[in-house]
């Protein structure tokens, strides 16, 4: 069974009401809807990725028993924490750029 804690580290502290959680955007209005649109663009790609990553897994699951490969399995698991993070910075929940401007968590 997964570790239902597994992703905390990337996810919003929930614990204060949503109305304290929100912070002033602290940058230039310009370069956040600029940042914005290239992270929504890269959003789309990896959007694609995944589906690809989805239908590679799935042959492997036909013809190595059952057996998913972990390498992808990881990867899909790193680029959904990235959608994540991306998704939190382009909807203004979150001050921090995902990578490639920060590291990949």
């Amino acid at each position: 069974m997964a570790n239902p804690n597994e992703f905390d580290h990337v996810m919003p502290d929930l614990s204060a009401p949503r109305e304290e959680r929100v912070e002033v955007v602290r940058e230039p209005l310009g370069m956040r809807i600029l940042f914005s649109v290239v992270i929504w663009v890269m959003m789309s790609f990896a959007s694609t990725v995944i589906g690809a990553l989805a239908i590679l897994q799935g042959i492997i699951l036909l013809t190595a028993g059952r057996k998913p490969n972990p390498r992808l399995a990881g990867f899909g698991t790193d680029i959904g924490i990235w959608f994540a993070k991306a998704t939190r910075y382009i909807t203004a929940d979150s001050e921090v750029k995902p990578w490639p401007w920060t590291e990949l968590d």
